[in-house]
């Protein structure tokens, strides 16, 4: 496999690919890309390049390396937007483990209001409306977008740690 043109072909990609969707672009099965992606993904490591394969959401990415971010952050002089209230931590928690829930749902749980922990929550892109609930009033559901999964690293929801083992932590 041509490790060249499969690194070029990811560094095109503004998003996460499929492993099945590099096959297809490659006329390859997806074992083969699998296999490739591992050893592009060595190549990389072993000659210490800026860039590195983030494995996200059911796809493959090519990102900067993480060690770099914070001489990139420095020199790019972005602020870092403000960190999320203890109130949005807790929203963002809840929707995502029990997605789809609506407002009232997660005011119910949280006993307290949450519409602006909502609102910061999707401006930041880390929840969204994921369809209206069948009941009166058909109130919108929320639930977690792909770049919440890409911001905390995670493959697949299912990467979440069970309830079970945070409540055991804590005692």
């Amino acid at each position: 496999m041509d490790l060249a043109l499969l690194e070029a072909l990811l560094f095109m990609q503004s998003a996460p690919v499929s492993v099945r969707q590099v096959a297809q672009w490659l006329s390859l099965d997806e074992a083969a890309v699998q296999s490739g992606l591992e050893a592009l993904a060595n190549r990389l490591e072993s000659r210490e390049s800026g860039l590195a394969l983030d494995w996200v959401d059911s796809g493959v990415r090519l990102t900067t390396h993480p060690r770099l971010f914070a001489g990139l952050q420095a020199r790019l002089a972005n602020p870092d937007p403000e960190p999320l209230s203890h109130a949005s931590w807790e929203v963002l928690a809840i929707v995502a483990y029990r997605q789809p829930i609506t407002r009232l749902e997660i005011e119910s749980i949280r006993q307290t209001g949450s519409e602006r922990a909502i609102e910061t929550l999707v401006t930041r892109d880390l929840i969204e409306e994921v369809g209206r609930k069948e009941a009166p009033g058909r109130p919108i559901l929320y639930g977690t977008t792909r770049p919440f999964l890409q911001q905390f690293g995670l493959f697949s929801l299912e990467a979440l740690p069970q309830l079970s083992q945070l409540t055991e932590s804590m005692e």
